[in-house]
């Protein structure tokens, strides 16, 4: 793993780290082609040229990149955690009422698997 990768994940607060490494984890089963740099000071999973974004920040995870109109089902079963033109805020508290196969759904289709 890169090593500014690696620093990042390191770095990820307690209490937001299982959260991380739920989306890690459904990230790489959901698309194992999938490529993992730091851009923009996130990790970004790159599969082909779509990339996903994965920020953690004081809410929790945050989702970037994401393929709006092949992401829709999600964001409509979800709305509240759409934040802005294109973000989607994975509060801690609320990652247990996202399924984890509505996550690696959203993940195929932003990267396109």
């Amino acid at each position: 793993m890169d090593p500014d990768v690696r620093a990042y994940i390191d770095g990820i607060a307690p209490e937001h780290r299982p959260l991380f490494d739920r989306v890690h984890r459904l990230v790489l089963a959901a698309c194992p082609e999938a490529g993992l740099v730091l851009s923009y000071g996130m990790p970004t999973y790159r599969a082909g040229n779509r990339g996903l974004h994965v920020g953690v920040w004081q809410h929790g995870v945050s989702l970037y990149g994401w393929d709006r109109e092949r992401g829709a089902d999600f964001v409509s079963r979800h709305p509240g955690l759409l934040s802005g033109k294109g973000t989607i805020r994975l509060r801690t508290r609320d990652a247990a009422d996202v399924t984890d196969d509505e996550l690696s759904d959203l993940v195929r289709a932003s990267l396109g698997t």
